[in-house]
């Protein structure tokens, strides 16, 4: 039986299936980036596709925290055009 990997999304804390949230990567270098297979090296935080989610993480600056660095507005865009109203 295959074990379905769950995750917590930084705005709500809600644990959901890995599949079901999107990953921003830190990567070794220092970029961040979407990762849209799941798959990258890096430091990862996940967030659930809900408008609420992404907006309360961009009020508390929470990714800056979480990757202790400086989160380029272009990321929160690409974010904003994936987010769902719910």
């Amino acid at each position: 039986m295959k074990q379905i990997i769950q995750r917590t999304c930084i705005g709500c804390n809600a644990k959901k299936d890995k599949s079901e949230l999107i990953r921003i990567v830190k990567q070794q270098e220092g970029t961040i980036i979407i990762d849209k297979t799941g798959k990258l090296q890096g430091r990862g935080a996940y967030i659930c596709g809900e408008r609420t989610c992404l907006e309360r993480i961009t009020k508390s600056n929470k990714l800056a925290k979480i990757f202790g660095k400086n989160v380029p507005e272009k990321i929160y865009e690409e974010l904003r055009g994936v987010a769902i109203d719910k």
